[in-house]
C-alpha cells in the first residue's frame, strides 16, 4: 500500500495478527488509512509523500489537540499512539480510534437527505463550531498551543510564504489579493482553539444528523474564531466535487441554510459579533486558494495518492476572485 508498509507497522505494534488496511478517499493533504487486525480498528494519519512545507503536517500537534479535545468531551477522535520515528513507516504518524459515521461530500447523497435533514446537518456543523470556540484553552491544557495576539497578521504573512513555496504557475490576482489583505488587518479578540479547515466533509455525521467527530486537525492552533467561521462560509459556496467539468455547491442543495442564516446561527450560539466578516472571508478565500495551489503543486510533481487531484487546480482562480469580491463588500 503506497505510503504505508503494513508489515513494518505490525512489527512496531508488536502484533501477532496480520494487519489489513485501506486508504480513505477524499483527503487532499495528510494521508489517512483504516487499519484493522481483524478485531480492533484504528485510523492512521501520516504526512503526504512529498513537498512537506515547514510547520505543515505536524503529527505531534494533531495528536496533542485530539487528546485535549476528546478528554474535554468535544467530538474528536481519541488518539491512541504517537510515533515520531520516521524510520518505522517512512514518516511520523499516529493512531486514533475509528469513529463511525458518514462523510457527506457527494451532492446526490446530500440531496437524498431531504430539505429538513440537510438543514439540521448544516446547523449541527455550525453549533459544533460554536462549541469548539467556547472551550477555554487553558482549562483543557492548550494554553500554549498558539499565540492569539497578532494571529491575523501572522496568518497573512504565513500563507504568503506557503504560496511562495508552492508556486508552479502564474495565478492571476493572487498576489494583489494578498497585498489588499495586508493593508487593514483586524486585531481580533480573545483567542480560541481554531480548527483551520472547518467544513462539511471534515466531519463524521451520525444518523440523527449530529456530528460524531470532527476530523483533520493539522492546521489547528489558538487564534481568531472568526477565521473558522469565514472559511466555513467560503466552503459553502465551493463545489463539493468537480465531475466532468461541473460541480454543485452546498448552498444550492435544498434545505441548506443561506450565508446570513449560518452567520446568525453562529452569532446566537457563540455570542460573538459577526456583523463585519468581509476581511475574514477575503482572507479565507486566499488561504484556501494557497492550500489548493499546494495540492496542485504536489499533483503536478506526481506526489499525490488517489483520485480527484486533477481538478483541484481549477478551483484556485475562482477563489482568488471570491477573495477580491469579499473585500469589496460582496
Amino acid at each position: 500500500m503506497r505510503g504505508l508498509d503494513l508489515e513494518r507497522l505490525r512489527a512496531y505494534l508488536g502484533s501477532e495478527k496480520e494487519l489489513t488496511g485501506r486508504m480513505f478517499a477524499g483527503g487532499r493533504s495528510n494521508l489517512t488509512y483504516a487499519i484493522t487486525d481483524g478485531e480492533q480498528r484504528w485510523v492512521l494519519r501520516r504526512p503526504p509523500l512529498g513537498h512537506v512545507l515547514p510547520t505543515a503536517h505536524d503529527m505531534v500537534r494533531e495528536h496533542r489537540v485530539l487528546e485535549a479535545l476528546s478528554r474535554a468531551g468535544f467530538p474528536a477522535p481519541r488518539p491512541i499512539l504517537l510515533c515520531t520515528d520516521p524510520d518505522v513507516i517512512g514518516a511520523p504518524f499516529y493512531l486514533m480510534e475509528q469513529v463511525d459515521g458518514t462523510i457527506y461530500r457527494d451532492e446526490g447523497e446530500l440531496e437524498a437527505l431531504g430539505g429538513p435533514a440537510m438543514n439540521a446537518l448544516v446547523l449541527s456543523l455550525v453549533d459544533t463550531l460554536a462549541q469548539l470556540h467556547g472551550l477555554d484553552p487553558e482549562a483543557i491544557g492548550l494554553a500554549d498551543f498558539g499565540r492569539p495576539e497578532g494571529f491575523n497578521a501572522r496568518q497573512v504573512h504565513r500563507w504568503k510564504k506557503q504560496l511562495d513555496a508552492s508556486r508552479s504557475r502564474e495565478v492571476p490576482g493572487i498576489d494583489e489579493l494578498h497585498a489588499r489583505l495586508a493593508v487593514d488587518i483586524p486585531a481580533g479578540g480573545a483567542g480560541t482553539v481554531v480548527h483551520g479547515d472547518y467544513r462539511l466533509d471534515n466531519v463524521l455525521i451520525g444518523p440523527d444528523m449530529r456530528i460524531n467527530a470532527v476530523l483533520d486537525w493539522e492546521m489547528s492552533t489558538l487564534g481568531d474564531p472568526l477565521s473558522d467561521v469565514a472559511l466555513m462560509l467560503v466552503y459553502a459556496g465551493l463545489p463539493l466535487e468537480v465531475k466532468n467539468g461541473r460541480g454543485v455547491v452546498p448552498l444550492d442543495i435544498p434545505g441548506h441554510p443561506s450565508i446570513p442564516e449560518i452567520s446568525s446561527r453562529y452569532a446566537e450560539r457563540s455570542g460573538r459579533d459577526v456583523s463585519d466578516l468581509h476581511w475574514y472571508v477575503g482572507f479565507a478565500a486566499f488561504k484556501l486558494a494557497v492550500i489548493l495551489e499546494g495540492v496542485h503543486y504536489r499533483y503536478v510533481q506526481g506526489q499525490t495518492v488517489g483520485a480527484g487531484f486533477d481538478t483541484i487546480g481549477g478551483l484556485v482562480g475562482p477563489l482568488v476572485m471570491r477573495g477580491h469580491e469579499a473585500l469589496e463588500g460582496n
